[in-house]
């Protein structure tokens, strides 16, 4: 191919991805002096808040007693601004793509709600750290491996997961839209666990060994529930409209009850009950209420 031919090529092919008809749905048309969230900046504030809800596992490990107060203090201080920031800007993207507030005219009406929502997840964060205490507790009861609660902080990835989803989860309780969608899927491309920030999860949850596990939007998990990896919480088809397209915001993701076990690969789909104390085994396909107490297992076939 001669260079004048190339050189055609490339004009052609510049011009059919920035027509119109190709982009829509898929540009984000950035608009001066309207920020953009970051994922490098998100990442920050998700260390800053393990180094905050974990001090001495993360973040600087020369923490103590005695500089406990300074280090927390300091790491407040960054996340505040840090998160305010991208709050805003999670705020004024979701305005552009449709979701705006109306009490808000402008992306720049936003900064002030975004002072305020960082506030008001920074004060949620003692109770944040009671209830990961209990997931810490439950991952060590529930694996005989484990020599100590630093090594369950340190190494479990469902400690990881756990973090930023019960971080983000918090974050949309409070409306604040995108990041927490962003903040989890960090955590689904860390450890393979994939937690939607909208799903409802009890104290002492724990996942053996997490890979490949899914827990789906509308899901409500209660109290002292252990998945193992390969688990799916997850929905049927969806129901469609009278246009034919797909009914969203219903619920279509099961509900597991306190003290349910659920062991590995196994799938359980639909808007369905696991009653409280059941133990669904692995490798089954489930779309029926189970009742409590029950134990599902494969039947065995001579």
């Amino acid at each position: 191919m001669s260079q004048l031919n190339f050189t055609h090529l490339l004009a052609q092919t510049v011009t059919e991805l920035s027509e119109g008809s190709s982009l829509r749905g898929l540009f984000h048309e950035h608009k001066d002096g309207d920020p953009l969230p970051s994922g490098k900046v998100l990442r920050e504030t998700i260390e800053l808040c393990r180094a905050i809800l974990f001090p001495g596992f993360y973040g600087k490990s020369t923490v103590n007693q005695h500089t406990i107060t300074y280090h927390i203090g300091v790491n407040i201080e960054r996340l505040y601004s840090l998160l305010a920031e991208q709050i805003h800007a999670g705020l004024c993207f979701a305005d552009e793509d449709g979701c705006n507030l109306p009490e808000y005219p402008s992306c720049d009406a936003y900064r002030e709600k975004a002072i305020q929502l960082s506030g008001q997840f920074i004060s949620r964060l003692p109770a944040l750290r009671r209830v990961l205490a209990t997931d810490v507790e439950a991952a060590y009861n529930g694996d005989p491996a484990a020599e100590s609660y630093g090594e369950i902080i340190s190494c479990y990835p469902i400690i990881k997961a756990l973090s930023n989803y019960r971080i983000a989860h918090e974050l949309l309780l409070l409306g604040v839209p995108l990041i927490p969608r962003i903040i989890t899927e960090m955590a689904h491309s860390e450890t393979g666990i994939d937690i939607h920030p909208a799903a409802q999860i009890g104290h002492h949850f724990t996942i053996d060994h997490g890979t490949g596990v899914v827990i789906g939007a509308t899901c409500i998990i209660g109290n002292h529930v252990k998945l193992y990896q390969g688990v799916t919480l997850g929905a049927k088809s969806f129901p469609l409209d009278e246009n034919g397209n797909p009914i969203k915001g219903i619920p279509r993701h099961p509900i597991l009850e306190d003290d349910v076990i659920v062991y590995s690969n196994a799938t359980i789909l639909g808007r369905i009950t696991v009653g409280r104390g059941a133990t669904v085994g692995g490798n089954i396909w489930v779309t029926e209420d189970v009742p409590a107490g029950a134990r599902l297992v494969q039947k065995k076939y001579r």
